[in-house]
């Protein structure tokens, strides 16, 4: 609980496991600035209502401790074990490295075309990994690196995974955010013109990708206090993140 262990990542976490199966525990950190298991765990619940895909969760507190338990997606417990799913990261389908200087390797639409070349069902994938880039400007997530991504497959047919690692942060900024991977023709300029700009590539036209903004940028905005309240972040918390969701800045026209 002091320590946590290393499974890769910037946040101590350790696989657990119950009767259901087994669980990915994510553990606080000793410079958190909120309680960052509460609020992960009501941004896997504001993304649902939100209409994207996301893994089982709960949170577990142990010695005092907030846990955010996340159930294992590509694992599937059996009379005889576990059944495992192949799984690829967003990084690996994109051909590219894990570092700073390669950044510039992941733009959304490069994986959004990837997706839909390896995908069953690319339509539906396409428009959901489109939600998950609108999502994560408006809660100004910008830990959305190609490795928090992922495609998985059961079978033989590959699919988008659950969203996972959706974590808010608070940038001083109210002009201009920026994410992780290239999301349009402004590079990766967190607004809504630019989300929309290369919508063609998620298999969308622009007055549904338009829609899809504003409808997410609605939802976001009337209810991230409510779902945070009722998944237990506390008043102060609360404060000290609300400059996260859907910025000013989201909406100006930019360069």
């Amino acid at each position: 609980m002091l320590l946590g262990t290393s499974m890769g990542g910037a946040r101590p976490k350790a696989v657990v496991e119950d009767d259901e199966g087994l669980w990915l525990a994510k553990f606080a950190r000793a410079d958190d600035r909120w309680n960052n298991a509460r609020i992960e765990r009501a941004m896997l619940t504001l993304a649902r209502h939100c209409g994207i895909a996301i893994p089982e969760s709960r949170i577990e507190t142990v010695g005092a401790r907030d846990v955010l338990l996340v159930k294992r997606f590509d694992r599937e417990k059996t009379s005889t074990g576990y059944r495992r799913a192949r799984m690829v990261s967003g990084l690996t389908l994109l051909c590219a490295e894990d570092t700073y200087q390669s950044r510039e390797k992941w733009p959304y639409v490069a994986l959004a075309e990837e997706l839909r070349r390896v995908s069953f069902t690319p339509k539906k994938d396409a428009t959901e990994l489109f939600r998950r880039m609108c999502f994560n400007a408006l809660i100004t997530n910008i830990d959305d690196h190609s490795r928090n991504h992922a495609i998985i497959a059961w079978d033989r047919d590959w699919k988008l995974s659950p969203a996972y690692d959706l974590t808010p942060a608070n940038p001083i900024g109210l002009e201009r955010r920026d994410l992780a991977m290239i999301c349009g023709d402004a590079g990766r300029f967190a607004n809504a013109a630019n989300l929309k700009s290369q919508s063609v590539h998620f298999l969308l036209g622009p007055e549904d990708a338009g829609q899809i903004v504003k409808e997410m940028a609605d939802r976001i905005a009337a209810g991230w206090y409510a779902i945070a309240r009722a998944e237990g972040v506390s008043e102060a918390d609360c404060a000290t993140i609300k400059g996260a969701f859907v910025y000013p800045g989201f909406w100006h026209a930019g360069e």
